[in-house]
């Protein structure tokens, strides 16, 4: 079983103390005590189900709880709001809800918006996108990484979160951006003998709490009851790094899609040699790889 390592978690933290002491680590922490506006008690079923309206949102279905994107164990729908939020509410359905679809909620749900305040621990220039999180008590959304920083915000309920810093990749058995390691709490290590080498964060967060979530740490969601939270999203790195197509903020930065590109093209070429050879210069490739790009100072 993977080693748990408890997430840290600092009260009334500033934005100075954030962006000085915090923000330069490229850690996860659970910062508590933030002044998060009245949808801590507000954002009550009734309450957004109102306020949000009837417009039609995306949503994942599910008929079972823990969601698989490599198996796609789900489909997507579109449904009204009101709707959407009083369903995923309810102890006992036929059919399990999640919010994904990725907005502007100060845009999209304009009555809402009021009640929230976000963190301004970044500058606005580098926002991206919030995006609404309801979910039914039960759901676990699959281990993934995104490419940018972003802020988990759990207004109402109560999440578990599982992380893994991105240095453990090599032990998550990835299938693009994602994990194929669905039961963390009970992994078949018969298929999966190497995840039990990565180092597992974990933290509750309950209503009130701000996860801050670095790029790239894997982090895997379990909706332990019917909670609504908001992910905010931004752009730390140069917005010339990513690429202007990516409307959800999931794909790979530009350079390093390319860099995958050209790694698929040259395994690829490898396939023309016989397996000693490929053998040879698969690892000639790797310790390349390892004294070029990996660095040492990078957790």
């Amino acid at each position: 079983m993977a080693s748990r390592i408890p997430v840290p978690q600092l009260q009334g933290v500033t934005r100075e103390e954030f962006l000085q002491r915090i923000y330069p680590q490229r850690k996860p922490v659970v910062l508590k005590g933030i002044d998060l506006g009245s949808c801590t008690s507000r954002w009550t079923v009734d309450y957004i189900s109102q306020l949000g309206g009837t417009e039609e949102v995306k949503i994942h279905v599910s008929a079972v709880p823990q969601m698989d994107f490599i198996s796609k164990n789900f489909v997507y729908r579109t449904l009204p709001f009101d709707k959407f939020v009083q369903r995923a509410a309810e102890n006992k359905h036929k059919e399990f809800f999640i919010s994904e679809d990725v907005a502007d909620i100060r845009k999209q749900f304009p009555l809402l918006e009021g009640d929230i305040k976000i963190p301004e621990f970044f500058e606005k220039k580098q926002f991206f996108s919030s995006v609404f999180r309801i979910s039914s008590a039960g759901l676990q959304l699959w281990t993934h990484y995104d490419v940018m920083d972003n802020f988990l915000i759990q207004v109402t309920g109560k999440k578990r979160v599982v992380l893994f810093s991105p240095r453990d990749a090599q032990y998550l058995y990835l299938s693009g951006t994602k994990s194929e390691v669905l039961n963390l709490d009970n992994p078949d290590l018969n298929k999966y003998p190497l995840f039990f080498k990565a180092r597992r964060f974990e933290c509750v967060l309950e209503a009130g709490d701000v996860l801050f979530i670095p790029a790239l740490w894997f982090h895997n969601v379990i909706s332990e009851e019917f909670g609504v939270g908001v992910n905010v999203f931004w752009k730390h790195l140069s917005s010339e790094c990513y690429d202007k197509t990516d409307t959800y903020g999931n794909k790979d930065p530009t350079a390093a899609s390319r860099a995958i590109q050209i790694l698929d093209r040259a395994l690829k070429t490898l396939d023309e040699l016989p397996e000693e050879y490929r053998d040879f210069y698969a690892r000639r490739m790797v310790l390349r790889i390892q004294d070029k790009a990996f660095s040492s100072n990078y957790e």
